[in-house]
């Protein structure tokens, strides 16, 4: 049994998913990228979700969300399904299209921590060397739409029924981070873009030094979506649960998790022996959605 997460509005989260077997089953082209836009924007706006980035590469996606409401799992779980049901379509498959690994979802709880994670989002071709530049990147990616502008995204054709319940169009929008305080939104995305920049430059460097190259556009677009990296893929690693440089904050935020987990072990045990009138602690999820009695929780600033 995985340990109990704890789901508090008003929190910002890096969330990452990845393909079955590392398959390429995310592999960029106009079809792949229109079908994880729609989803993508469709189910931030039916859970009121605040996207900040967004980026996919082969095999897995990562996405930063403010989740103002508390609602994440809801989202994630929409996406994820929509998503699959989408790609086996478009890839004429029926079996799982994600890896049996839970979800990473980490906790951002400082805007230092919100600014590394969007740049490490918005950066990650270029960090595994696919492309010089993020603008040579054929997948999806938010930068250039870090200005706040609004794109329609059609709803795609091969899966969705013309008079269906789903929308025909989507807005698809990138939302200022809540921890912006006196600094402009502007002041803001440059500083994301000069970050964005430096890491293009450092993974250059890089690549220089090692006598690397790049796997290019040409081959990112080439490969099969059933194949899958020749690389070995390190197993068992740490899945944080939550990110922050700061340590003291860092173990704060740590502490208090694990005083929630304890709290809901207490809390389930009883429920199992009998006492249904026994309260969950604050941020308690999927019992919550169930009719159990939780301690309430309140909106962050």
């Amino acid at each position: 049994m995985t340990a109990p997460r704890q789901v508090l509005p008003g929190r910002c989260y890096l969330l990452t998913r990845r393909c079955l077997l590392r398959m390429f089953l995310l592999r960029p082209d106009k079809e792949t990228n229109e079908i994880f836009e729609y989803c993508l924007a469709e189910s931030a706006q039916r859970f009121n979700i605040d996207l900040l980035a967004w980026t996919t590469v082969s095999n897995h996606y990562h996405a930063m969300i403010y989740d103002q409401h508390g609602v994440y799992p809801a989202f994630t779980e929409h996406l994820n399904k929509m998503l699959a049901r989408c790609l086996n379509r478009r890839w004429g498959r029926w079996e799982n299209l994600w890896s049996a690994e839970q979800m990473c979802v980490t906790y951002l709880p400082t805007p230092d921590a919100i600014l590394e994670k969007l740049v490490y989002i918005l950066a990650n071709p270029v960090a595994d060397h696919l492309v010089d530049r993020i603008v040579d990147w054929p997948g999806v990616t938010s930068l250039p739409d870090m200005d706040g502008r609004e794109r329609i995204c059609e709803r795609p054709k091969r899966f969705f029924r013309e008079e269906g319940p789903m929308p025909k169009r989507v807005a698809l929008r990138v939302a200022p981070p809540p921890c912006l305080g006196d600094e402009s939104w502007a002041e803001w995305n440059a500083r994301v873009r000069t970050a964005v920049e430096t890491a293009e430059r450092n993974a250059r460097e890089e690549r220089l030094e090692r006598g690397k190259r790049i796997v290019g556009r040409k081959e990112v677009l080439r490969l099969s979506a059933f194949d899958s990296p020749e690389s070995f893929a390190p197993r068992r690693n740490l899945r944080p649960c939550v990110a922050c440089r700061d340590a003291e904050r860092r173990v704060l935020e740590l502490v208090a998790l694990k005083e929630f987990r304890r709290a809901y072990r207490d809390a389930r045990n009883s429920f199992a022996a009998g006492d249904h009138g026994v309260e969950f602690p604050a941020g308690t999820y999927r019992l919550r959605v169930w009719g159990a009695r939780c301690a309430p929780v309140s909106v962050a600033a």
